[in-house]
């Protein structure tokens, strides 16, 4: 025990450290590319770097990425993931594929990271409050025009014991009102490697992500939301231990 508490002191610190340290050059990066790339995707591939450091310098998170062949280059997808863990954020980094993140408010100020998020021009949401979600979803929209990937988890929060939780609608609604395809992305092993709620690091945890093939919108006729909802947590549930398949749908706004 007293090893996994020096493990997880080692990381936090290194993590707290390295955004200090790396949140200048993410800004010189910002200020040199951005008035010639704006999407920002340079700064974006950049943040994968920066994210990726925390699973590549960890021996007790392996990660295997499987299924990266299925992001073709020059497509705008709704890439949709199931939420285990904080580990999430940092192991889809490891796709170093271009997208911009939709995620509560409350991470945009977290010092450093938060930052940087602005920075990139991620996608800010205040939960439960409706004006918001009606700004986020013209943000994802816009986003897709100028061919950027949207990132969401369309279970809204971590899962508390690893089971997929229920899918929220919005993630679906925003792909049928756009007709982008939507990229299902399956993720297993982050919730024994940092349960929500914990801090502690618990010990060796293989990580997998597994990009499935992306649903094309030439099949979305007669779909509704909810079948559509229904349909993409299917297909995600299905490459899951079934300890991780959880409750069924819940349509609900992705507030």
């Amino acid at each position: 025990m007293l090893g996994l508490h020096l493990l997880s002191l080692a990381f936090w610190t290194f993590l707290v450290v390295s955004s200090a340290l790396l949140f200048p050059v993410a800004l010189l990066v910002w200020a040199v590319t951005a008035p010639f790339d704006r999407r920002l995707v340079v700064l974006h591939r950049f943040t994968c770097f920066w994210a990726s450091l925390y699973t590549w310098l960890n021996p007790a998170w392996p990660v295997e990425v499987e299924g990266r062949e299925h992001i073709r280059p020059g497509v705008a997808y709704v890439m949709t993931s199931n939420h285990q863990s904080f580990v999430d954020i940092l192991v889809l980094f490891r796709l170093f594929r271009h997208f911009k993140w939709v995620s509560k408010i409350e991470n945009f100020r977290v010092p450093f990271i938060g930052w940087n998020m602005r920075l990139n021009r991620y996608i800010p949401l205040v939960r439960g409050q409706r004006e918001s979600v009606v700004r986020m979803m013209a943000m994802c929209e816009s986003t897709l025009r100028t061919g950027s990937s949207v990132m969401i988890f369309p279970e809204g929060t971590r899962s508390l014991d690893g089971r997929m939780r229920a899918f929220k609608s919005g993630a679906f609604e925003l792909a049928l009102r756009t007709r982008a395809p939507i990229l299902p992305i399956a993720l297993d092993g982050t919730a024994r490697a940092l349960p929500k709620r914990g801090y502690l690091l618990q010990g060796h945890h293989p990580i997998t992500v597994r990009v499935l093939p992306a649903v094309d919108p030439a099949t979305y006729g007669g779909e509704t939301i909810e079948s559509l909802t229904r349909r993409v947590r299917d297909l995600i549930a299905a490459e899951l231990p079934s300890e991780s398949q959880g409750q069924p749908v819940r349509l609900t706004s992705l507030a």
